[in-house]
């Protein structure tokens, strides 16, 4: 295993210093707890937005910490949920009269520790709403869920729901928002390589060097099958076929589209994959209104990517476009306009 990292116990503390480092003009750095809130927390009258997970994923969440999406980023271990108190804590530091919505991805620890914090919440006389995001249409059960699993869909939620709440819409609005999001997103994603946990050592599976892992899961789950390695446009049908399914995209749909690199694939693969994207689209009629490519949702260096696609109406798109400043998203309203 060769990493750039000190101590393999600390990664994640060493880590939360290098973003208290950079961000500290726009993020506070909470330790024990540890958690990541924007700076201007709390935000009078503002429905506060709170996600989190285990770390790894990065920057998810994180580097989405910002005005327009979330308030705070609850940092679990490398592939592992806070805790129940440290959600709670890092709810609680964000907290407005307005209320909190909580958003989660569909693991097992995750809903219920997040679920615990929701409930010490209500019980202190706060109002909150949770959001569970399931877009990964590779499998319906995992190691590590059950039902499908919250991924690059995330993203959106965090993003279309936070631009709702920097609005000033009320708790249920916001919450009902994120909900239809997240009915009209879906993701798939493939693996060339596995990823390294430092702690462990040792890669999460093993896979041939002329193997694709097709379905992969974050965390490094299994998918739906392994293949030979093809050329890059046969890949991308392989998880756009899945995606189109489940969406049941048709002619003249309009969508968003995420392009997301897993850790250890080079931007420009990501470029090619966005390229066939775009041309498949092209050919079924359905309509990409907004592109975004990098590595977003990442499991550590695991080589590979998924895409997300979310169905938009004119009222998401704007809500899509409306301005947002955080470490990994960051644009004016004027920016979306123009590359419209």
């Amino acid at each position: 295993m060769k990493k750039l990292i000190n101590d393999p116990a600390n990664v994640l503390a060493d880590a939360l210093n290098g973003v208290e480092a950079v961000h500290a003009s726009t993020l506070v750095v909470s330790r024990d707890p540890d958690f990541v809130r924007r700076i201007d927390s709390p935000v009078a009258g503002k429905v506060a937005l709170v996600s989190g997970g285990g770390s790894g994923h990065e920057p998810l969440h994180t580097g989405f910490v910002g005005p327009g999406m979330l308030d705070v980023s609850v940092t679990g271990a490398i592939f592992a949920s806070p805790s129940a108190n440290q959600i709670h804590d890092a709810a609680k530091s964000v907290a407005t009269e307005a209320g909190v919505l909580f958003i989660v991805k569909n693991y097992t620890g995750d809903r219920l520790n997040f679920q615990m914090a929701a409930d010490l919440l209500e019980a202190s006389g706060i109002p909150t709403e949770t959001v569970i995001v399931n877009d990964d249409v590779a499998v319906e059960d995992s190691t590590h869920t059950a039902g499908r699993r919250g991924t690059g869909g995330t993203v959106m939620v965090e993003k279309i729901a936070g631009a709702a709440a920097e609005a000033g819409k009320p708790l249920a609005e916001v919450a009902e928002i994120a909900r239809s999001v997240n009915k009209d997103v879906a993701s798939m994603g493939l693996a060339l390589s596995s990823s390294t946990v430092p702690h462990i050592g040792t890669p999460n599976f093993d896979i041939g060097p002329d193997e694709v892992e097709i379905g992969i899961g974050i965390h490094g789950e299994p998918g739906r099958r392994r293949i030979k390695v093809q050329p890059a446009k046969e890949l991308l049908a392989e998880l756009a076929d899945a995606v189109f399914d489940d969406l049941q995209l048709a002619e003249g749909d309009r969508i968003v589209a995420l392009v997301n690199g897993l850790g250890g694939t080079p931007l420009i693969e990501l470029y090619v994959m966005a390229g066939e994207l775009a041309d498949y689209c092209k050919a079924r009629g359905v309509i990409i209104e907004r592109s975004v490519v990098g590595s977003y949702v990442t499991a550590l260096e695991m080589a590979g990517c998924t895409i997300t696609l979310l169905r938009v109406n004119e009222s998401l798109l704007n809500l899509w476009d409306a301005p947002v400043s955080t470490p990994a998203l960051n644009w004016k309203a004027s920016d979306r306009a123009a590359s419209s």
